[in-house]
């Protein structure tokens, strides 16, 4: 078994060869990490959690339980994935039929939240601070700060880095940062020095 330190793995799950975990990383019951995935500090791995082959974790990164990170899944930091929900790598599978050279990638942004049993249809990215409601299927790439939800999901509106929804204002409630509407699918934040 690979030597982590500063770094708890419960008995119950296992970490294949050519794994890197980072400090202040929990990787809780019955958990997979497969080989050559790399995962940041200070993440939180619920039970039930598949990583990988080949997959890429930021830091601070929450995965809640019973979630599978594909390989062709990319995770920056600061993302929070809710309990069950999904990431596909392939578009048109079929059992008798290998398509592992058609995997398709996702990019999901710094920090972007993704809800309870909401699934991330492969191919697609999600921009960074976005918000994706429980249940929703993404089938498109998503912008940064956009909330989206439905199936199919859709932009109902924006977030703040803080995590409130923005009003008309594009003011946060919540540290007053604002944005700009910079075009019908692209919100930016001002510098607000």
């Amino acid at each position: 078994m690979n030597d982590f330190k500063n770094v708890f793995i419960h008995d119950s799950s296992y970490i294949d060869e050519e794994v890197s975990i980072g400090e202040g990383t929990k990787i809780w019951h019955f958990s997979h990490i497969l080989s050559n995935s790399k995962i940041g500090n200070n993440c939180s791995l619920g039970q039930n959690v598949v990583v990988g082959p080949n997959v890429n974790i930021g830091n601070n990164v929450k995965i809640q339980n019973n979630v599978s990170v594909y390989d062709g899944v990319t995770i920056e930091d600061d993302v929070f994935c809710g309990p069950s929900c999904v990431f596909t790598n392939v578009i048109n599978p079929r059992s008798s039929v290998s398509r592992k050279e058609e995997f398709r990638k996702s990019n999901i942004g710094k920090g972007a939240s993704i809800g309870a049993n909401a699934t991330i249809i492969c191919g697609n990215d999600l921009g960074a601070y976005c918000f994706i409601a429980a249940g929703a299927t993404v089938t498109k790439t998503v912008p940064n700060f956009a909330i989206m939800a439905g199936t199919p999901a859709r932009r109902i509106g924006w977030m703040s880095k803080a995590g409130s929804r923005l009003e008309s204002d594009l003011v946060c409630p919540i540290d007053k940062s604002k944005y700009f509407l910079e075009s019908e699918n692209k919100l930016v934040e001002i510098d607000n020095e």
